[in-house]
């Protein structure tokens, strides 16, 4: 057959052909009027090497598997060369489908999180999440695209629970008596339903802008305020942590118990502090290390869950670098752990016929079980710093 019916027969060019006889590929026998003619055999050659290159291998490897014996060396490592790709080609193929909603972003957002965590969040309000909804995507829902639902389920579990963190009313009082001054102007970020909120009006005779975005959490502390009678004392606000306004005069203190870590403490460091007074001070308390040496379920969750989780020593030093003095810190101990777990754990047995299936459900149980297996590991630290 002529060089143009032996293309037509195996699906390809006249010109790849030309090419494979210039590669030395194929050899036809050329006839005294010039032109090219192949053999059934030429055909055949043809297919086995489109057979071989569907298996990845070169033009050049499909020329030394049809001249000699099979390099199962080279086979070997074109396998492992696909073997990547596939597993490069899945990957990309997952996050496509669950950037478009057909899967869960979870993993992605926990990686993103961990390896750029600003650039997440500022991609996630890109996306058209607010501040406050980009953090809570990227610390707690982690699937932008099953947010609302998530967060749905997450405040039916938090509405009814006094404790939407670790903490003890001791604790808040141990921390307020380290404050060099009685303070006539506190700021409390993340406040909650207001447990550390109404410690501080009972303690202190300050005037105090409570502040959280959670509206069901702002409403029991207003429901708490009237009956104590702080109503005159206590200011609420629906705010962002990210979005705090300038005050007429800076604040004399600034409280924020389990929420900096939603911002950030490196940047709620940072940001807060323009708005302290000098000499004023920032009262935080954080999710930090025990140990050097945490089990592997325990580093794992917390790789996951809060990357950026350090030793208090590390925070201590975090905050000197951004322009304070360490007055103290101490650990809150087990029964403020406590305080807010046990609640938790109740809250979730008796939810569990409606969240049954939720992955809400499953990442709180989740959490109590790395709180048990990783008792001492890990605890809530308060830190008394001030502006210099």
């Amino acid at each position: 057959m002529r060089i143009s019916e032996l293309a037509e027969s195996v699906g390809l060019s006249r010109a790849t052909l030309l090419y494979y006889e210039k590669l030395g590929l194929l050899k036809g026998k050329r006839q005294a009027n010039g032109y090219r003619v192949y053999t059934d055999a030429d055909r055949q050659r043809l297919r086995l090497m489109q057979q071989l290159q569907a298996g990845g291998l070169s033009l050049q490897e499909c020329q030394a598997c049809l001249d000699g014996k099979l390099d199962r060396d080279m086979l070997g490592q074109r396998l492992e060369t696909l073997e990547r790709e596939i597993a490069e080609k899945t990957r990309s193929r997952d996050l496509l489908a669950a950037l478009l909603g057909r899967s869960s972003l979870k993993d992605w957002h926990e990686e993103v999180e961990r390896v750029a965590p600003d650039l997440h969040r500022a991609w996630l309000m890109l996306q058209g999440f607010s501040s406050a909804e980009a953090g809570l995507v990227a610390l707690v829902s982690k699937d932008m695209n099953a947010h609302d639902a998530y967060m749905a389920g997450f405040m039916e579990v938090f509405a009814d629970l006094d404790w939407w963190g670790p903490g003890t009313e001791e604790a808040t009082r141990r921390a307020l008596g380290m404050v060099p001054f009685a303070p006539e102007t506190i700021l409390e970020i993340g406040c909650g339903p207001g447990m550390a909120t109404m410690t501080l009006a009972k303690a202190t005779r300050a005037r105090i802008m409570a502040t959280d975005t959670a509206e069901v959490a702002l409403d029991k502390l207003r429901a708490r305020i009237a009956t104590g009678g702080f109503s005159d004392r206590i200011e609420v606000q629906n705010v962002d942590m990210a979005a705090l306004p300038e005050p007429e005069r800076p604040w004399d203190v600034i409280w924020s118990e389990g929420s900096a870590y939603i911002l950030g403490v490196d940047k709620a460091l940072a940001d807060w502090r323009a708005l302290i007074r000098p000499s004023g001070v920032l009262v935080v308390s954080d999710m930090v290390w025990r140990t050097d040496a945490p089990g592997d379920e325990v580093r794992a969750f917390w790789a996951a869950e809060y990357p950026s989780m350090a030793t208090p020593a590390t925070r201590a030093a975090q905050a000197r670098r951004a322009g304070y003095r360490v007055l103290g810190h101490f650990d809150i101990g087990p029964e403020g752990m406590e305080t807010y777990y046990r609640p938790l754990a109740a809250r979730l047995d008796a939810l569990e016929p409606d969240l049954a299936g939720a992955r809400v459900l499953d990442d709180l149980r989740r959490e109590i079980a790395v709180l048990e297996a990783g008792r001492g590991q890990f605890g809530y630290e308060m830190f008394v710093l001030e502006r210099v």
